[in-house]
């Protein structure tokens, strides 16, 4: 795709828990739309709905009202194994990476998850590290041994180790300090502007609200 082409598109999309009211929805009337080539961010208070519009966008709930569409095509009506272990890659606030792995293993993992052809896979990840800032020394130390930055850098690379066009990030920086919190941003702002790819982050910090490209701001639903 070119470089700001709408990748991911939300038409009326409207959620409720399975055991809510009729009336009583968490998401409603969400109308987004993502291109390549930018970050966005999807701010707001807690209960308004944030990581629920991401497991939407990751494929993980299609219990909705609406459509989500990726290029075009209704994410319903696809395999979304398939869109996941592909098309999208997901960063999380704890990293969610095996501490009995090294860093290059949890990498080396998650293309074998994806099945992606990859002729020399050990040098792909130390290649995906020093893509996210990190030394090709770290390669063989187990993850609990990194600091948190480090980590969360790492699960970066984990998401790119299949090549997706949108990458997830749910509160990437909210176990960081304020200066890894920017070189963190700094990684996915290079992957949306230099790689065109699009990045959305689900974030409290007002900070990366400053620094991204756009912002989507959710409301707290009152169901009164």
């Amino acid at each position: 795709m070119k470089k700001n082409d709408v990748v991911l598109k939300l038409s009326s999309v409207a959620y409720r828990y399975s055991d809510a009211a009729k009336d009583e929805f968490v998401l409603k009337d969400i109308n987004y739309e993502f291109e390549t080539g930018k970050v966005y961010a999807i701010k707001g208070k807690s209960g308004s709905g944030k990581t629920t519009l991401l497991s939407l966008i990751s494929g993980l709930e299609n219990k909705y009202q609406g459509e989500i569409l990726y290029k075009d095509k209704p994410l319903k009506k696809m395999d979304l194994d398939t869109y996941r272990n592909s098309n999208v890659g997901i960063v999380f606030q704890s990293y969610n990476l095996l501490p009995q792995l090294t860093a290059k293993e949890n990498i080396i993992l998650s293309m074998d998850v994806s099945k992606v052809k990859v002729q020399d896979k050990d040098k792909k990840a130390i290649e995906l590290m020093e893509e996210v800032g990190l030394n090709k020394n770290l390669a063989n130390r187990r993850v609990l041994k990194l600091s948190g930055g480090e980590q969360q850098r790492i699960a970066i690379a984990r998401s790119l180790s299949y090549n997706p066009e949108i990458i997830l990030a749910d509160e990437p920086t909210g176990n960081l300090d304020k200066e890894t919190e920017n070189d963190v941003l700094e990684i996915f702002k290079k992957l949306a502007h230099e790689e065109g790819k699009c990045v959305i982050i689900v974030t409290h910090s007002p900070n990366v609200c400053e620094k991204v490209d756009e912002v989507f701001e959710l409301k707290k639903r009152s169901n009164n």
